[in-house]
This record gives structure tokens, sequence and C-alpha cells, in this order.
């Protein structure tokens, strides 16, 4: 029988590697006393750890204490199959909290017990499919709220001002009938000028901006006002590109972010904790609606907080107008979220757990051609 010579295995294990490399998802082979013996370059960035460094490592060292992935592993050798499990979070601080993913497990060869690893963070395709949902939805409250600030305010002011006029003619017993009227009018009015805020009124003012510094600016309200018994911390990128946007609208996003997460904490906690982080991450992409042209949304925005987590039932349209999780609320905060991102063109979405709450933000970053547009405008 003729045995492959040398440099053909060679050739071989050299081409298995590169394959190995090119693929975008992480891939470790895990040895018989559980040390990791193979890492491709997608698994090396997963873990900011070098193939050298993650091979001096036991697996358990490398991943949360009693992760499901150590008993995945002892599953795949005790049946002698592969096995996936989804939605498992093997975050740390090395590697970030929010590290939600799908796993794939199984022999690399059926008389070994080595382990072959696959991970999948959870897929971006699942979020910009929720979008475009939730976009429509917000248009459609758009429409609604230019309806509703024409046919419903004026008659309730005409309504409030007949109210104070009677003030002055009515016994003092009846006053408090008036108080209610002309109150139950103004709850109307604020109500109505939140839907008025999804009124499309054209394209907004967009300007270069840091965006640290509208989040520096959303933390300095919060801790001053509505988050003083929180504390805050901050993970940023100082050298996060700018983002192209409406200032103002990015702020109104953000403090409403903050202000659910300290509410959802309660005023009563002793230890809630807020965090705000900023990333670049490379590769991800999105179709603009109604063309076949992709964006790159490479400018990431986290705010985490550590309360009881967003009910399961209620995840899924999260972000669609009048969900909410607080019984006073209207459910239009986050519909207006929503909207102003898909107007600069970006995403966001929600991942909760219990005391582990983020919402991720994408913005893709400004580019010549923003500037030159604006210049020859002017």
């Amino acid at each position: 029988m003729t045995m492959p010579s040398i440099g053909r295995l060679g050739v071989a294990e050299n081409r298995s590697e590169a394959i190995l490399n090119v693929l975008p998802l992480p891939v470790i082979v895990v040895g018989t006393d559980d040390r990791v013996v193979e890492a491709n370059l997608a698994a090396q960035s997963f873990f900011q750890m070098s193939r050298s460094v993650l091979r001096r490592h036991k697996l358990a060292e490398i991943v949360p204490f009693g992760s499901p992935l150590l008993s995945l592993i002892d599953q795949v050798r005790a049946n002698g199959g592969s096995v996936s499990e989804y939605r498992v979070d093997i975050g740390t601080p090395r590697i970030g909290t929010d590290k939600i993913v799908d796993l794939y497990a199984t022999l690399e060869s059926d008389d070994a017990h080595d382990v072959v690893i696959m991970l999948q963070e959870k897929t971006i395709a699942e979020k910009m499919d929720r979008q475009l949902t939730h976009r429509g939805a917000a248009r459609s409250i758009s429409a609604m709220g230019s309806m509703l600030a024409h046919e419903i305010k004026n008659p309730l002011s005409g309504i409030r001002g007949a109210a104070q006029l009677l003030e002055t003619s009515v016994m003092d017993e009846d006053q408090s009938l008036l108080r209610l009227i002309c109150d139950e009018t103004d709850r109307i009015v604020k109500l109505v000028d939140r839907f008025e805020n999804f009124a499309d009124g054209g394209p907004v003012e967009r300007e270069s901006i840091n965006i640290h510094s509208v989040l520096e600016h959303v933390k300095r309200l919060a801790i001053s006002g509505f988050a003083r018994h929180i504390r805050f911390a901050e993970n940023y990128d100082p050298s996060l590109p700018h983002v192209w946007c409406n200032k103002d609208q990015l702020i109104q996003v953000f403090l409403n972010l903050v202000k659910n997460a300290a509410e959802a904490i309660g005023p009563d906690a002793v230890d809630g904790e807020i965090e705000i982080s900023t990333a670049y991450r490379a590769g991800v992409r999105m179709v603009v609606p109604g063309s076949n042209s992709r964006v790159a949304l490479p400018l990431e925005i986290c705010i985490r907080d550590n309360g009881p987590g967003v009910p399961e039932d209620l995840m899924r349209s999260l972000f669609d107008p009048f969900i909410s999780t607080k019984a006073s609320g209207t459910g239009l905060g986050l519909a207006l979220v929503s909207k102003i991102i898909g107007d600069h063109g970006g995403v966001v979405e929600c991942e909760s757990l219990p005391r582990r709450t983020i919402f991720r933000v994408l913005l893709s970053m400004q580019t010549p051609r923003d500037l030159s547009v604006t210049e020859s405008n002017g």
C-alpha cells in the first residue's frame, strides 16, 4: 500500500488550517484533558487570546464557572455523537458579559476523545428582521400621531378653557370636579404629545458627533435626577469614529434607555448598576430597505443593567407600540427609540436575563460623503 509522503501530509494540514481560519465562526478543539489544543482565528478573536495562550488553558479556565459548555463536552464523549445547545451564556469579564451563543459539539473522529466545538453568536439576521417590523409599526403610529394632534388637542383645549371659566361661578364643593376635568384634560394632552413625536417631519439635521459626548450628557442628566441612587460604569472605546446623526434625537434615545434601566432596577435597590459601553464591531452589515445596497454598522453602544430582566413573553414585541413592562407605561418609549434609530439607518436590540439586560444600538460611522453633502448643501 502506498503511504502519503510527509510533504503531502504537510500540505494537507496547512490547507485544513487555512480553511479553518477563513471560517467566520469560532472553532476550538478540546483534548482529552479538557485543554484547548486548537483554535481558529475567529476563536482567538472571540476569546481575546492567541492560540498559544489558549493552548495553555483548560476550557474551564476561560468560560464561566459551571458553564453548560463543560457538561456538553462530557455528553458528547459519553454518547459518541453530536450535540447542539442554544442561547448559552459564556460571557466573562475578559471577553465581555454579553456573549450569548449557540453551541455545536462533536467528536473529532470516531476513535478519539478530542471534541470540536463551534460557537455562533445570536445571529444579526434575526435582529434585522425584527427591525423592519418595528419600523413598520412605528410608521403607522406616525400617521396616527399627526391625526390625533389635529383632531383631539383642539377640542381638549376648548374643554379645559370652559372648565376654567366655570371655576368662578360654581360652588366650592364642585371645584374638585372642575379640577378633575382640567387634570384629566392635561393628561390626555401629554399622551397625544407623545404620539405626535412619531410624526415624520422630513429629513432631520445631522452633524458629526462623538457618541461619547452624547452618552456623558445622558449620564449627567440621569445622575442628577432619576438615577441618583444607581452606580454607573463606563467601558468606552476611545478610538471610536464619529457618527453622523441628530444629536438631540440620540440624546432622547439613550436617555430613554437609561431611564428604562433605572426603572427596571427600582428605587430601593442597594446594588443597582448601569454600564454604558461602546465598541467597534467590524463585519456587521445591513440591507437598506428598498434597495440592494448594504450599510456597515460597526458602532456598538450598549446599555446594561442588573435589574430583574424583561419577561420572556414580551421580548419579541418589546419595541412594538403599546407594549410596556411597566404597569403605568404607555408602551411608546421603546417604539420611539426604534423609530429614531431606524431613521438613522441603525439597529436596536435587547437581550435579557435576570440581572443582565442589555440594549444594544448599532450605528454607521461618519463617512467623507456625509461631510461633502453637507458642505455642498451649505
